[in-house]
């Protein structure tokens, strides 16, 4: 019968052939990559983000940010990404993450999936410093954070509110599919003012 049931199935070959099916369909030119350990990343008081795994190294298939949030500070205003899947692991702290309205905490040690075209935000809500490393699959994400954090910022000639700031983030936002509702930063206000945050 198993003898029967492997013929049936091609035994072996089919194995061997669906393995080089699979081969031929993944990058090949995946090198791997020594990444040493480092210091905990700093939050300088606010939120800070250090780039681990370039978009680069994977083909695009995969990038790494790490990113340390100060006490009761808050993330970005809500918005959905429409082609990029988010996946965030707690390195230290404990996170606030809404997704479409609803709010979950994670811990250290604690995942969380952020699939696309779901609205969402996070924020540290409490009293201690937070880091996570965000994982973003098949876009590079991570120069978007790049750009944000290095690049547009207030010491650079683009202070928050100005026209150079909103001409660049509206471009940001354009090329790497982001996407926020009218309402996001009254959104954002709402939830600073609920859980006291800066």
């Amino acid at each position: 019968m198993a003898a029967g049931l492997m013929a049936g199935f091609g035994g072996f070959p089919l194995v061997a052939k669906a393995d080089s099916l699979m081969a031929s369909t993944l990058p090949n030119s995946i090198e791997p990559v020594l990444l040493p350990p480092m210091p905990p990343l700093d939050h300088k008081g606010s939120m800070d983000i250090r780039v681990w795994v370039r978009s680069g190294m994977t083909q695009g298939l995969y990038s790494s940010v790490e990113c340390a949030v100060a006490p009761k500070t808050m993330g970005p205003p809500p918005h959905f990404h429409k082609e990029l899947d988010e996946l965030m692991f707690v390195l230290e702290g404990t996170v606030s993450v809404m997704v479409e309205g609803e709010v979950v905490e994670i811990s250290a040690g604690g995942w969380h999936l952020r699939p696309r075209k779901l609205t969402h935000t996070f924020w540290n809500a409490t009293d201690k410093p937070l880091r996570f490393v965000d994982m973003y699959f098949n876009q590079p994400f991570e120069e978007f954070l790049e750009k944000v954090f290095f690049e547009y910022t207030p010491e650079k000639g683009y202070p928050f509110g100005s026209k150079e700031r909103d001409l660049v983030m509206d471009q940001l936002t354009e090329q790497f599919g982001l996407v926020y509702a009218p309402t996001a930063h009254d959104e954002r206000k709402a939830i600073i003012e609920k859980y006291g945050l800066k």
